[in-house]
């Protein structure tokens, strides 16, 4: 009985492992089939507005507009919304030719209330599709056209890729980010999309039809809105598909300093988006067996991936030196060597097929220290100081 119990108590620490195996495994089959292309001839012409929320962005907005004007069609609108700004942010994104609304507010501070105010703003005239793109992002050609083709033929919610580049010269940690940020937004969407058509919103390059954006609930102050976003919408049957063909991409601080505070705005988040909304994302998937509310399932699953290996290796050096001393832990101990197995496959299957580009094999193998270098960003997660959506700082400061 014993025995027994202790097997069920590993069972939440390899679940992760699994779905992260499973999500790789998938990807690999995804990224080796092509994607049907749109048929460009029945493409409908449709009014797109981009949404950018812009907080004190003055130093990357005006290269987000010049590329974002380049996509645009005859009827499609730039709309920025310069949110509780100190700066120029504004003055610079009009006399670039964007149209921009301003809103201040004391208390009611993040992403989400800005999207509000801007979606507020459209109701006397709106688009067919609002595009989210944040202010220090550009866009591959094309990308606004297609994902709001996508997103009109579907009805549902469109995440195109969202990836961050370290550039050249970058520090190993940096690269280590990056390398992270490409499984998160790469693999698993990737793979969750091959099982279940369907995967979580990253904020930035999604895509909502008017009849979702418009009755959407945004104005949350949540840290990560997007997630959440994607899990509400998820449930009520709009669950969100993944398009990898167009690309939003933005630039990683060189500072590391900087870089750690963004990341650990984004893990904070994802470990709230976790806590709060995976028990009811799981009673859904449960109750329907969706394929995708499963999929969504499997990935929120996964936590950040350094807090995930600190868990991990303290559970695995724990029970062995447990079924050294006792062997009614020995079949606990097969388990979590059973999860680190599939922990350590979908990592190295990932860095093969994706990665191979950013960080030697060498350096893959001494990724462990970057874990231990993220254990300040979760203590300060439970012990409540949790980050905001507050500006990172840029590298010309």
């Amino acid at each position: 009985m014993i025995e027994l119990l202790l097997t069920l108590a590993i069972i939440p620490v390899m679940l992760p492992a699994l779905s992260l195996l499973i999500l790789t495994l998938a990807a690999l089959a995804q990224s080796r089939s092509s994607a049907p292309d749109l048929d460009r001839d029945s493409a409908v012409a449709l009014r797109v507005t981009v949404l950018v929320p812009a907080h004190n962005e003055s130093i990357h907005i005006i290269p987000t507009i010049q590329c974002l004007k380049r996509e645009l069609g005859p009827t499609d609108r730039l709309l920025v919304i310069a949110d509780n700004c100190v700066d120029d942010t504004a003055a610079l994104a009009r006399a670039a030719g964007a149209e921009v609304i301003e809103r201040s507010h004391a208390d009611l501070r993040g992403k989400g209330y800005a999207l509000a105010f801007g979606v507020d703003h459209l109701r006397n005239n709106p688009p067919d599709v609002v595009l989210v793109v944040d202010a220090d992002c550009v866009v591959s050609e094309g990308a606004v056209a297609r994902i709001a083709q996508r997103c009109q033929a579907s009805g549902k919610p469109v995440q195109m890729l969202n990836l961050m580049s370290a550039g050249p010269g970058a520090s190993l940690k940096i690269r280590v980010l990056e390398f992270a940020m490409l499984m998160k937004n790469l693999v698993r969407p990737l793979g969750s999309f091959r099982l279940g058509h369907a995967c979580h919103l990253m904020g930035t390059g999604m895509a909502l039809p008017w009849s979702l954006m418009s009755t959407a609930r945004l104005a949350t102050g949540h840290i990560t809105e997007d997630m959440k976003l994607g899990v509400d919408l998820a449930i009520a049957g709009y669950a969100p598909q993944f398009l990898p063909d167009v690309r939003v991409s933005s630039s990683f601080p060189l500072d590391t300093g900087a870089a750690k505070v963004q990341k650990s705005r984004w893990e904070h988040g994802h470990l709230a988006t976790l806590t709060e909304e995976l028990p009811g994302l799981a009673r859904a998937a449960l109750r329907s067996g969706n394929p995708a509310l499963i999929v969504m399932t499997m990935d929120l699953l996964i936590p950040p991936v350094a807090l995930y290996f600190l868990v991990l290796a303290v559970t695995v050096l724990s029970t062995f030196l447990a079924a050294a001393l006792w062997p009614v832990w020995h079949a606990a101990a097969v388990l979590v060597s059973l999860a680190a197995a599939c922990f350590g496959l979908a990592i190295g299957l990932a860095w093969f097929e994706f990665g191979r580009h950013l960080l030697s094999a060498r350096e893959l193998l001494g990724t462990p220290l970057y874990a231990l270098w993220k254990v300040p960003v979760y203590l300060a997660y439970f012990l409540k100081k949790r980050s905001g959506w507050v500006r990172t700082k840029r590298d010309s400061e």
